[in-house]
């Protein structure tokens, strides 16, 4: 018998001890699947051990499928040992394909130095947690699940919550966008939108045209898709005008990615006369522009400009991505395409094919606190923090680090030119003193870029600030001196 070894001990459970010794039987090969168990009277007479002990013993086997219980019959063994000692061993670094190393080598997350407790970061761009209103996304979350509930957290649809479409729509209308047969598709964040949209319009092999410097991601997403990046100079208002109809001459490229807003990494705002010339030339070639509108919301020293899109009053060409991430809450992952509407019924579709849906309850609480008003009492809070905040770190920049110019107007970062110096190298050294931020070439396509750094402001206090980009300018200085 089974149990005629079987020795009971006193620091565990008996029912647990006999569960124990009827696996061990299984998987040492004593009983074979089939094998007829003793009954529950026998064991507890050959143990000395009440019989409800090894009732529940049965009962946890059984519904663990281990045994089975049949009335009239007994109760057999209904599992094999596990003799398999497997090693299936793949070398997935083999097969891993294109697509996925360059994901992996361009990411920077992965490939720049990393941030440490302690350090004074100026890497982030991202905004100010401390400034979010709590209260009222709390609120307008509590307003929403009450209503709809249920609904949010059952699957949506993949074009997105239709309330935060229409809203949408009429938000863009207000930047004086003529949004007739055009529609909006909900994504996760630009990036999404970006992918999808380079996904669906291009193929390996296509060119892109763009600003250099520009938004690393975007360029990582292009480099991916194995596009080829025909990158325009900028000049100190925007892309080099000349270059660009010359790139849109020579090569004509599948599509004109563009961010005329508060760029990333510059900050520069093209002025509205300067985006009629862009348009007119893609007007011209034929070449769709992808605007990012990155950063719109955010720009201290003159009056808003109207987005590239609101040019194209009868045609369908320009494709605006849209985002609140840099400014409002970016742990929801909410963003938009804008585009002609049959180009969105396809985006649509490759959306569904992806992810399904962007989270309706993220975006149905979104509608709600956007609809309310927070929004617009939110940002003129937030306006005058991170203008101030700007005018200060532009200070202490042209206080402590010496530059051959400065880029930008806005936005929650500064753009510097070193004078004569690798941005890598002053990187190198701060690092070692406990400050980090992005140097400048991981924004340039070619091998450009390296005098220069990006300095990311929104999340640093001012004393970090200004010890921060004091340390920055001696480290220059020092290398400076070396020259």
């Amino acid at each position: 018998m089974i149990f005629s070894s079987f020795e009971i001990s006193s620091e565990q459970k008996i029912n647990v001890q006999i569960e124990n010794h009827i696996k061990e039987g299984i998987e040492k090969g004593i009983l074979q699947k089939g094998d007829k168990l003793p009954s529950t009277r026998e064991i507890s007479k050959v143990l000395n051990v009440s019989r409800n002990c090894v009732i529940i013993a049965y009962e946890n086997l059984e519904n663990l499928g281990i045994i089975k219980s049949l009335r009239g019959k007994g109760t057999f063994v209904s599992t094999e040992a596990n003799t398999i000692d497997g090693d299936l061993t793949i070398s997935w670094s083999h097969m891993v394909n294109d697509y996925g190393n360059s994901c992996r080598d361009l990411d920077i997350i992965k490939t720049e130095l990393p941030w440490k407790r302690g350090m004074i970061s100026f890497k982030s761009i991202a905004p100010d947690e401390s400034l979010f209103d709590i209260e009222e996304f709390k609120r307008s979350f509590l307003n929403i699940f009450s209503t709809e509930g249920d609904k949010l957290l059952n699957y949506g649809y993949a074009k997105g919550y239709k309330p935060l479409i229409e809203y949408i729509k009429k938000y863009m209308e207000d930047k004086g966008i003529n949004v007739d047969q055009k529609d909006v598709l909900i994504t996760n964040g630009f990036t999404e939108g970006f992918d999808i949209l380079l996904s669906t319009l291009t193929k390996r092999g296509d060119i892109i045209a763009c600003e250099e410097p520009t938004h690393n991601t975007a360029i990582k997403i292009m480099k991916s898709h194995g596009l080829n990046i025909a990158s325009v100079p900028m000049n100190f208002d925007g892309i080099d005008i000349d270059l660009l109809e010359k790139t849109l001459k020579e090569k004509s490229p599948k599509v004109l990615y563009l961010i005329p807003s508060y760029h990333n990494p510059t900050g520069i705002v093209m002025r509205g006369e300067k985006r009629q010339k862009v348009y007119k030339l893609c007007e011209r070639y034929k070449v769709p522009i992808l605007e990012d509108g990155f950063n719109e919301e955010l720009l201290y020293s003159s009056s808003h400009v109207a987005p590239i899109a609101s040019l194209c009053v009868k045609g369908n060409g320009v494709i605006y991505v849209g985002s609140f991430s840099k400014v409002l809450f970016p742990g929801l992952r909410i963003g938009w395409i804008l585009a002609d509407k049959n180009l969105i019924d396809t985006l649509e579709s490759v959306k569904r094919a992806r992810t399904i849906h962007s989270s309706f309850l993220d975006q149905a609480i979104l509608y709600n606190y956007m609809e309310s008003g927070a929004f617009t009492r939110y940002m003129k809070k937030i306006r005058k923090h991170y203008r101030d905040k700007y005018n200060f770190t532009l200070q202490q920049v042209k206080m402590y680090i010496p530059y051959e110019y400065i880029w930008g107007e806005g936005g929650l970062h500064i753009f510097i030119k070193l004078e004569g110096v690798s941005g890598r190298e002053v990187l190198k050294s701060c690092y070692n003193k406990g400050v980090v931020f992005m140097p400048g070439d991981i924004f340039y396509n070619e091998d450009n870029g390296s005098d220069t750094i990006r300095i990311g402001f929104s999340r640093v206090t001012k004393e970090d600030i200004e010890k921060g980009i004091k340390i920055i300018g001696d480290v220059v200085k020092e290398l400076s001196y070396k020259i």
